[in-house]
């Protein structure tokens, strides 16, 4: 992709590019349409199966025989040439009929479960978007603390010359400065981590990214009730739906392996002919039908065995759909109260930055009366930018958050993330790394 200053690629954007090049979608949609193979796979062993047989033998005789009438030599070179057309058709196989009835499960298993991949698609490309975006909001906020700290090395280097400071306020104001810098360089290696984290999605893009705008909508899940959301996701959770047809479908195999016991009718036509040049040559066309009757009776436990087998396997798949049920309504709880609790948190720790702020300055204004200490400031100063770092963050949490309670109940769709993206603000942008 040709770089663009001009413009910055949104997070419905950046879905869009990530619907086209995200390779687990890709591979989920391949075996979707490989799955959509065992309907006709199923129904083939009930239409008719029509073959041709044919061979053709050369022989070399040499016959002789004694009769009362004396010794009689036959010597013949000769070829025969058979051909027969061959029709069958299965009347009666249990295990047919319900083999096409399992892979109805299946297929719908399998499309239950490629919606729950595009859903998640949806989910990882906005958690890496958003990644890009705090990942960003430390280095600013890490490169603000760089010059505070340089500024104020800067400051105490000019007051101890004068002898208004001691070594030892020098000597921290140098080591809070290198500190700084250290996690400067740590903030930006993030970044650039974060960028490859979505080009894994998405693929080699070089677009710069809009930041999430200033205005911030912080709204509670409507409707606010923990129970409603619950009982959608156990209604349209797609991982719980695709469980549900997987223990369906081991149940049909329990009837499956259950055929063996069950007898089979097959139908057999067939015309063939055989033409020979032998000397004393017999040419015949024929023409055969046949209803074939199989009874089992025993083999060696092996019906009975597979039988148990499937039994078994049905059991640990509803024990899965157990386990997921559970999994789904621990996720849609977490993600209802991690929203609501996320907007008291971005409430508290904007509240936090403007302490931290006040903070700073009256440790500053100490300092100048001999009230407070180099390190007080330091120490002041750092809280600042880690505040106004947290409160950033937060209001990401509140965003992932609210994506996540819709991917607990399968409603997140291109609107859902339509209505995050308007959040975003393409004049503010995160450039992506120059290489």
């Amino acid at each position: 992709m040709i770089p663009c200053a001009g413009r910055a690629d949104d997070l419905i954007q950046i879905y869009d590019l990530a619907v086209q090049s995200d390779p687990t979608l890709r591979e989920a949609e391949q075996k979707l349409f490989a799955t959509m193979e065992t309907r006709p796979q199923a129904i083939a062993p009930m239409l008719p199966n029509v073959g041709l047989q044919g061979t053709v033998d050369y022989t070399n005789l040499k016959s002789s025989s004694t009769t009362q009438f004396g010794t009689m030599n036959i010597r013949d070179n000769y070829s025969t040439q058979s051909g027969k057309a061959v029709v069958t058709q299965s009347v009666y196989n249990r295990a047919n009929w319900m083999t096409l009835k399992q892979s109805e499960t299946v297929i719908a298993q399998a499309e239950a479960q490629f919606r729950s991949a595009e859903i998640d698609l949806m989910v990882r490309t906005t958690q890496a978007y958003f990644d890009v975006l705090k990942a960003s909001d430390a280095v600013t906020v890490q490169e603000a603390l760089v010059r505070a700290d340089e500024r104020q090395l800067e400051q105490s280097k000019q007051r101890f010359e004068v002898g208004l400071v001691a070594i030892t306020d020098v000597n921290d104001s140098q080591a809070a400065s290198d500190k700084s810098k250290a996690g400067l360089i740590l903030a930006k290696t993030t970044l650039d981590n974060a960028w490859e984290a979505l080009r894994v999605i998405v693929g080699p893009i070089h677009l710069p990214l809009a930041r999430l705008g200033d205005k911030l909508p912080l709204s509670p899940p409507q409707p606010n009730q923990i129970t409603t959301w619950a009982d959608s996701a156990q209604r349209n959770n797609f991982s719980i739906i695709a469980a549900v047809d997987a223990a369906a479908s081991a149940k049909t195999n329990i009837e499956i392996q259950k055929s063996g016991y069950y007898p089979t009718v097959g139908l057999q036509a067939s015309v063939g002919s055989v033409r020979s040049g032998a000397i004393y040559n017999t040419d015949s066309d024929t023409g055969t039908i046949a209803l074939t009757l199989t009874v089992p009776i025993y083999q060696g436990g092996a019906v009975a065995s597979r039988t148990r087998q499937a039994g078994y396997n049905f059991r640990a798949a509803q024990d899965q759909l157990d386990a997921t049920r559970r999994k789904v309504d621990q996720q849609v709880k977490d993600a209802f109260r991690g929203i609501n609790s996320s907007i008291e948190d971005v409430k508290a720790r904007q509240a936090a930055v403007k302490s931290a702020r006040s903070s700073l300055e009256s440790t500053q204004a100490g300092l100048e009366v001999g009230t407070r200490t180099q390190v007080d400031v330091l120490n002041a100063q750092r809280s600042l930018f880690q505040a106004e770092f947290d409160y950033l963050a937060s209001r990401y949490t509140y965003i992932i958050n609210g994506v996540k309670l819709h991917q607990a109940t399968s409603t997140l769709n291109r609107d859902v993330l339509g209505k995050g993206n308007a959040w975003l603000n393409p004049a503010d942008k995160v450039m992506p790394p120059a290489y």
